[in-house]
């Protein structure tokens, strides 16, 4: 399993009166993460892949310490931990760039392909499916997992996913 790596600058206005990084910037770092993870799918076969659209249906994110302002970026880790007929979960870290570096927050978000032109989500496509499942950790082995929340799927998803081994699955209800 591989991970997205992205270099997350902070800006001086992502500080609020407390002096840390407000908890709401944290939503605006995990959607560049998401965003540079999701169009690095070439469109192929004229398939517009996830730039023809997608929205968020849910983020967790658990705060695990504040983050002040300074000049290095961090470093925000996303992987596929579900995928679906009709959406896919990705997890986060945002921490520091080092080995083993320090957790500010985990994180997760169901994102739903979109068909913008129809008004309505769609099915993932076989070339989408193929580039996520390079990144998919069900968490069915202990390394390279989040832990948390950010591994774990939301408990009212029903659909139906696919993990590693290409085998079917049913999310808990």
């Amino acid at each position: 399993m591989s991970r997205h790596i992205y270099r997350c600058p902070l800006r001086w206005s992502d500080m609020d009166a407390f002096g840390h990084v407000n908890n709401a910037v944290f939503v605006r770092y995990l959607e560049e993460a998401r965003i540079d993870f999701m169009f690095r799918l070439e469109p192929g076969d004229g398939s517009p892949s996830f730039q023809g659209g997608s929205v968020v249906a849910r983020h967790e994110i658990d705060y695990k310490r504040p983050l002040v302002h300074r000049h290095e970026p961090v470093t925000i880790e996303s992987w596929v931990t579900k995928i679906g007929a009709a959406s896919l979960t990705i997890a986060y870290e945002i921490k520091e760039p080092e080995e083993g570096g320090q957790v500010y927050v985990t994180a997760s978000t169901v994102v739903v392909p979109f068909d913008l032109a129809a008004g309505r989500p769609r099915r993932i496509t076989a070339e989408e499916k193929s580039f996520l499942m390079e990144y998919l950790d069900d968490g069915s082995s202990a390394e390279g997992s989040a832990g948390g929340s950010a591994g774990g799927s939301s408990g009212g998803e029903r659909e139906r996913g696919v993990r590693a081994d290409g085998g079917r699955e049913r999310a808990a209800a």
